[in-house]
């Protein structure tokens, strides 16, 4: 059953309403009146064929204004960039005791990377790891030899995406009490990154529809 908060979010919500960027935002912070600081959330439909692997999008943003968010940053490094790691912010840094905790089914982490040389180390817990998405990879920037450079960019807001099934992106943007203009910046920063990842072979509109909500909101299309 829908509450009377949710009821009067899909009432401020024009069915079938394509809104401009701008009114979009303005009405997902409005209507964010849970009792927390919401996650304002993207939903991005692309017009991919998830048949073919060289359609399938995946990469990083560096968003302007960060996501609100604190990440756990673990990394596999040894030595001095171990040390560099941890002077950058790194959470956790390891390399066989590290793939022993995974193992014993640890995971006090949100985000993984790793220098170049440890990756055949990483590939030992590629099974536990892939799965959640947290395997480090050069397509996403997590596999790096100037591991500090990662670290900031992780701790500075920077945020994976990949197209899943049915060929959709979803990522956080912000929080809702981002400034409109902050989370209109975001959002531009974000599609754009993801329309550079087009492949050769898609055909038609790469980007169909982007939708944008709160965590307890509903969803508002917006033009691109």
């Amino acid at each position: 059953m829908i509450g009377k908060r949710l009821k009067n979010v899909y009432k401020a919500i024009e069915h079938g309403k394509v809104y401009s960027l701008e009114d979009a935002v303005a009405l997902v912070k409005k209507n964010a009146t849970a009792r927390f600081d919401e996650t304002v959330e993207i939903a991005i439909q692309l017009g991919i064929d998830v048949s073919k692997t060289d359609q399938h999008v995946r990469g990083v943003a560096l968003l302007p204004h960060g996501t609100g968010k604190s990440y756990r940053v673990a990394v596999f490094a040894r030595g001095p960039q171990a040390d560099e790691a941890k002077t950058a912010g790194a959470d956790i840094v390891g390399a066989e005791d590290l793939i022993d905790e995974i193992q014993k089914g640890v995971l006090n982490f949100d985000r993984c990377a790793a220098t170049p040389d440890l990756m055949p180390l990483v590939s030992r817990v590629a099974k536990v790891l892939g799965p959640r998405g947290l395997m480090p990879s050069p397509k996403t920037g997590t596999v790096s030899a100037n591991i500090a450079l990662v670290v900031k960019a992780i701790k500075g807001g920077q945020i994976e995406f990949r197209s899943e099934k049915g060929g959709v992106v979803h990522a956080g943007v912000g929080k809702a009490s981002f400034a409109e203009e902050a989370l209109q910046e975001n959002i531009s920063f974000l599609i754009k990154t993801i329309r550079d990842e087009k492949g050769a072979s898609v055909k038609g509109a790469f980007i169909k529809k982007a939708t944008i909500s709160s965590t307890m909101g509903a969803g508002v299309q917006f033009s691109l």
